[in-house]
């Protein structure tokens, strides 16, 4: 058997009776597909059976000098075989797969947990992926956190037999409320929501072993007791409980998957750095009932930056400034008593500002400490410069008693020489001595303040409150 070349022309008409004859026989002998993937490769197994036809149509093809349309025929006729052999094919498998979600669901009841009538419980594994934690409140003392909640368990009124390499059956959202599923409800949550746009973000996949994978998207609002001794130097741990509400140990078992946790890349929080996340096993008795629990632990470092820069810097600088009354003269006091006033006033409202966000917690925090002594040092300013201004008004009252003396009683000028003196030896002396008040406080308050400073950071860095 030898080979000939085939006229180019032959080929075209070929083609063209292939594309024409399976568009004529493709809506009788197999069902539309609407998955455009699905079309996609029949398109490739329609070339491909082009492909074949033409070279077996050369292999099986007599020789012969003379080669029209119709010694091309049994060649015609190859090509359109396999092509058809392969639209029934994809027709069977797509039927196939509806036949599979019949007899599953035939008989199937959703109310019903499997193994229910074997008296052995189901094991279900859990997978958390943390998606964001958005924020984390001290006053309400909650966190919100987005992530996909994953389950996986085996259900054997599930079993199938797989056709045409179907790895899986991927449910519709609404075809999942036929299924069973496990009732896992957070313990620890104040509001939460199955994100629903564009569609509900769910997904469950059936695999022929009954294996059933679910998935979904939940963005929630969850509890979290803290302890704000030392704030804003503190650590906190956050957890979120995850238990059974109906199903007791004898009927549902939850437990982590062997990967129990998983984060998005670039997670980050505003405030806090996530250290470590801890998983547990929690089961719990309610009235002599044991539930399955599962727990999962967010240790948190906060970061003090954001304090720093606007607690810490602005009240030791406000501090500062009300020193600057030491180096006024005395006499200055329309300037000292502004300044003592304005850093009282500005110190209390910075205050009140740091403590907006806290609860109204009965013990000290650290916060506390720090703007009840930095409101103490320039109260203590203010309160010298008091003291500092009663010392030069009693001079003025006693200069005034002197001379009004003097000229009353009309000593003689021995008398009034000798008095002139010892009044002014003791102006000059109370004057002194508050300007001796004065050059103490420039050195007295700062050293106080650096070892408040000192004793306050190294108590609340190392101290860890029980």
């Amino acid at each position: 058997m030898t080979f000939h070349r085939i006229p180019r022309r032959s080929f075209v008409w070929t083609f063209l009776l292939l594309l024409t004859i399976g568009q004529q026989a493709e809506p009788m002998y197999r069902p539309s597909l609407p998955n455009t993937k699905v079309k996609y490769k029949e398109m490739e197994i329609l070339l491909t059976s082009i492909g074949v036809g033409f070279i077996l149509s050369a292999v099986s093809r007599p020789v012969t000098s003379d080669i029209t349309v119709f010694s091309n025929a049994r060649f015609v006729s190859r090509s359109y075989a396999i092509y058809f052999l392969c639209m029934v094919a994809m027709g069977y498998a797509a039927n196939a797969r509806e036949e599979i979600l019949k007899e599953i669901f035939t008989g199937y009841d959703g109310k019903i947990p499997p193994n229910y009538d074997n008296d052995t419980p189901v094991n279900s594994s859990v997978q958390l992926y943390i998606i964001s934690i958005d924020s984390i409140n001290e006053a309400k003392m909650d966190f919100s956190m987005s992530f996909f909640l994953r389950q996986r368990w085996i259900d054997n009124r599930m079993n199938y037999t797989p056709t045409f390499n179907m790895t899986r059956l991927e449910l519709d959202t609404r075809r999942m409320a036929d299924v069973w599923v496990p009732d896992l409800y957070f313990v620890n949550e104040k509001k939460a929501d199955v994100h629903d746009v564009t569609v509900p973000n769910k997904l469950m996949h059936i695999y022929p072993n009954g294996l059933i994978v679910y998935s979904m998207r939940v963005t929630g609002v969850f509890t979290c007791n803290m302890d704000l001794q030392k704030y804003p130097l503190d650590d906190q741990t956050c957890k979120i409980d995850m238990e059974s509400y109906g199903y007791s140990t004898e009927t549902l078992v939850m437990r982590w998957h062997p990967s129990p946790v998983e984060t998005s890349e670039g997670l980050q929080l505003p405030q806090f750095e996530l250290q470590n996340i801890t998983e547990y096993i929690c089961d719990v008795t309610y009235a002599g009932v044991t539930y399955t629990c599962l727990r999962l632990e967010f240790k948190l470092h906060r970061t003090l930056g954001f304090y720093i820069i606007q607690v810490y810097v602005p009240s030791c600088l406000i501090v500062i400034l009300s020193w600057v009354s030491f180096w006024l003269n005395v006499d200055s006091t329309p300037a000292r008593i502004s300044l003592g006033l304005l850093t009282v006033l500005t110190m209390t409202t910075q205050s009140s500002g740091a403590k907006a966000s806290l609860p109204r917690v009965s013990y000290v925090k650290a916060i506390d400490i720090w703007m009840s002594t930095c409101l103490l040092f320039v109260f203590a300013a203010l309160i010298e410069f008091a003291y500092v201004n009663v010392l030069a008004r009693v001079e003025q009252r006693r200069g005034r008693s002197v001379t009004s003396q003097l000229n009353e009683t009309k000593e003689d000028q021995e008398d009034e020489k000798e008095s002139g003196k010892l009044w002014c030896f003791r102006n000059l002396e109370d004057r002194e001595r508050a300007r001796l008040v004065d050059k103490i406080s420039r050195v007295v308050f700062p050293a106080v303040f650096i070892v408040f400073n000192i004793i306050y950071w190294l108590v609340y860095v190392f101290w860890e409150p029980d």
